[in-house]
């Protein structure tokens, strides 16, 4: 692999970027471009605003809107400013980005454009003391106006490497969403090493579907274009429907994201003509991957390479196949470690297991978070003394080396890509008012992969409606987080500790 230049933060690879490669065009959006030093200006005119507001470095400033080359700007003016960024979904309701703010004990919110052009900031319940800036007039960049060019600049050229520079919320198991902290070094080198598998470089257009707030968005989308000069076309909200046009019209190189997104393409292909020729890679994180899928993809659409990829929020890049892997490795497994991470699986006493055995999946390295934002005792649970983190997945590792992902130890469950954690389903659904009890399980989904099922007990002398109870869930729950279905019982079914026995609730199913 080529070695990363001597960056150690993103404030200094932006710099570094800008002035090596002035013409390189990092953006694209609405038929305009930005440039690396458009970003760089635009993302010191954004760090000089924060100052003035009075963030200083280490304060998280939160960021909730779709993605944009707003958010893209402001993204880096956060870091520039020596802050840390707490992005926020766009399709979050205002009692989940409340949470996500009180949390973090962010200081300011910075809203861009949400879903339909829905004003974001208005659908929050008042926060004392937060700041909200938005998208009108100039917003931060006037602010800057009282702060200096020479400030600004030096407050970006003292972040150190060590310092975080993200707290991502990822899916709990107590109904309450973790943040999890990651360094500017560890996000810089994972990055560089997944687009070095990638092959992701200066000619490459890549469209940006995952959203900035999940971590493959920001990381292996936003950031990682920059880090290859590669032009991200931000996509506000994806549609299916226009998934063809956009290939065509953009000249999209690298395409990211679940079996879905590619069946549907080859879909589309088999009844109409498209030009997707631009097309190169494609990249998808799933367990398993049909192997059909991969050889029409090659077959065609002509690609050079199809890559499976593993990772999670607290261990940003685990595993990634290579270009020599056959399709076989591709389909079934998500190749063998990134430099600079081991991976090994033990069983339930601990001990490892030998090649080809299944056990829960631990991983050390680089890449571990540096823990959950003000939760040392949950940290202490996820890492242990020895620097492994348990993911929660259980796994194979082939006498080659081949990590195969064969199922979750967590409740969670995954709709479109998005992990789903039933707990923090179950605690919103309560909060609608009619229910005593809610018991959330991911079930089998034909278009989503799963999808949630919501067993509700209504509380007495109150009528649960699963109709009402959808129509409220959609109103306060991001869309993936909306159970499919909701069934309503006289009671849940308890396991011998009084534990909602969720389990007997999959025996229902038919």
């Amino acid at each position: 692999m080529a070695p990363m230049p001597d960056w150690g933060t993103l404030p200094r690879m932006l710099r570094d970027q800008a002035e090596h490669h002035p013409d390189a065009t990092v953006i694209a959006e609405g038929g305009a471009g930005v440039t690396l030093p458009g970003l760089r200006a635009a993302a010191s005119g954004i760090a000089r605003g924060l100052i003035a507001l009075g963030v200083g470095p280490g304060d998280r400033v939160a960021l909730w809107g779709v993605n944009s080359a707003y958010w893209v700007a402001h993204a880096f003016g956060i870091w520039d400013a020596g802050a840390v960024i707490v992005p926020l979904p766009s399709r979050c309701k205002g009692i989940e980005a409340a949470q996500l703010v009180e949390r973090t004990g962010a200081k300011v919110l910075i809203t861009g454009a949400g879903p339909a052009d829905t004003p974001l900031a208005g659908l929050l319940p008042p926060l004392p003391g937060l700041r909200i800036v938005g998208p009108e007039a100039a917003g931060l960049r006037s602010l800057g106006t009282k702060v200096s060019g020479r400030e600004a600049e030096e407050r970006a050229l003292a972040v150190r490497p060590g310092d975080l520079c993200e707290i991502m919320s990822t899916s709990g198991t107590t109904g309450v969403p973790k943040g999890v902290m990651l360094d500017h070094a560890q996000i810089l080198r994972g990055y560089w090493d997944w687009s070095e598998i990638v092959t992701l470089d200066e000619h490459d257009r890549y469209p940006l579907i995952a959203p900035f707030s999940h971590g493959f968005g920001l990381n292996a989308g936003l950031i990682a274009c920059v880090l290859r000069r590669a032009t991200m076309v931000p996509v506000p909200v994806f549609a299916p429907d226009a998934l063809m046009s956009l290939i065509s019209s953009e000249r999209a190189s690298v395409l990211a994201g679940p079996p879905t997104l590619f069946h549907r393409l080859l879909d589309e292909l088999d009844r109409g003509s498209w030009d997707v020729s631009s097309l190169r890679v494609a990249i998808c994180g799933a367990a398993a991957v049909p192997s059909a899928l991969i050889t029409r993809l090659v077959e065609r659409v002509g690609l050079e390479r199809m890559i499976n990829a593993y990772g999670l929020m607290e261990g940003t890049v685990v595993s990634m196949t290579r270009a020599e892997d056959p399709i076989d490795v591709i389909a079934n497994t998500t190749g063998k470690p990134v430099p600079g991470i081991e991976v090994k699986i033990i069983d339930d006493d601990g001990k490892e297991v030998a090649p080809g055995e299944r056990g829960e999946i631990l991983q050390r390295g680089y890449g571990v978070m540096r823990g959950y934002w003000d939760e040392p005792a949950r940290t202490a649970e996820a890492i242990d003394a020895g620097g492994w983190l348990r993911t929660g997945d259980v796994g194979v590792l082939d006498e080659a080396g081949n990590l195969a992902i064969v199922d979750r130890r967590k409740e969670l469950y995954i709709v479109n890509g998005f992990n789903v954690s039933p707990a923090e389903v179950e605690a919103l659904l309560l909060r609608e008012g009619s229910l005593a009890q809610a018991a959330v399980i991911g079930v089998p989904d034909p278009v989503a992969g799963e999808a949630g099922l919501a067993y509700v007990v209504p509380r007495p002398g109150a009528t649960a409606d699963p109709e009402a109870l959808l129509a409220w869930a959609r109103a306060n729950m991001s869309g993936y987080k909306v159970p499919r279905r909701v069934v309503v019982v006289d009671a849940l079914p308890a396991n011998a500790n009084g534990k909602i026995d969720k389990r007997a609730l999959r025996d229902r199913l038919p």
